[in-house]
């Protein structure tokens, strides 16, 4: 399916991979997760839990990072690309926890190939969290970002990060609010003081155990022009992938004539992608 003339032309045109293939994937999600994130350069050894850590630029991203992992960290470049990585390890709560720094962008539209990269890992990684670092001077421009994450998962944490920036340009957040109205945790911190730490590391817990259940909120705001033709095409995406975790936001990629999103399509990736509805048991990332 190339991109599309329109969006009726797109919602009609027959879905490449037969349902047979999804339910085999069902069958083995574990294995396929694994071997998306193999090809993403994570290798999972005895780790049990995968957190992606997505941001803006300057928000201290790299902070939290550090302060989560100290020297339990790496770089290097992800697989065939020229962008760096970098990725470490903590543990909390008798858990290993990978933690994997994506690259610092504003959306996840695969405009640039840094957005491409953390797209795809959030969207076929399938992290146990995403925890998105938001700044808190700066919060409105910030939150399309997170809003953007939310589309693609729901098991997400959102880190208030810079308050004491904040703090001293006399702005202040209601965290507690925003998290009811984003229907995710959000945390307050500032990691460079490391203030919110614990209670970031406790949240991250949480959501990856699946002792709290996300609820995000999802804005529908698409034109009245293509409602129709997104209604079809998520309508036969859940007919093909009866567990994919996104099926409107991919259908709004793939009327946008999103080329990887077409090509997981072709490929049959997509089947690998399950609603991970239940934590996995410790030690199935070994």
């Amino acid at each position: 399916m190339k991109r599309a003339d329109s969006a009726n032309s797109s919602a009609a045109s027959p879905l490449p991979v037969a349902p047979v293939a999804a339910k085999e994937a069902c069958a083995s999600c574990p294995v396929y997760r694994a071997a998306n994130l193999k090809k993403l350069g994570v290798a999972l050894d005895s780790w049990d839990y995968v957190v992606a850590l997505a941001g803006n630029p300057n928000t201290g991203k790299s902070t939290v990072f550090n302060a989560l992992t100290g020297l339990r960290q790496h770089t290097g470049n992800w697989p065939g690309k020229t962008v760096s990585r970098a990725e470490g390890g903590y543990a909390f709560d008798g858990k290993r926890f990978k933690l994997v720094d994506l690259p610092g962008t504003y959306s996840l539209l695969s405009t640039s190939l840094d957005e491409q990269i953390a797209r795809d890992f959030i969207l076929f990684g399938q992290p146990e969290v995403t925890v998105i670092v938001a700044d808190a001077t700066r919060l409105e421009r910030n939150l399309n970002l997170v809003l953007q994450v939310l589309e693609i998962t729901d098991r997400a944490v959102v880190c208030l990060n810079l308050l004491d920036e904040a703090k001293r340009h006399g702005i202040t957040v209601d965290d507690r609010q925003l998290a009811r109205d984003l229907g995710v945790p959000v945390v307050p911190a500032s990691a460079r003081f490391g203030q919110g730490l614990p209670e970031l590391l406790q949240a991250i817990s949480d959501v990856a155990t699946g002792k709290l259940a996300c609820r995000p909120r999802r804005l529908e705001t698409e034109p009245a022009a293509i409602k129709p033709a997104l209604a079809d095409l998520v309508a036969r995406l859940k007919a093909v992938y009866p567990d994919l975790p996104n099926p409107r936001w991919v259908a709004l990629r793939l009327l946008g004539g999103d080329d990887s999103i077409v090509e997981a399509l072709r490929s049959g990736q997509l089947a690998t992608l399950q609603t991970l509805a239940a934590p996995q048991p410790a030690g199935t990332h070994g």
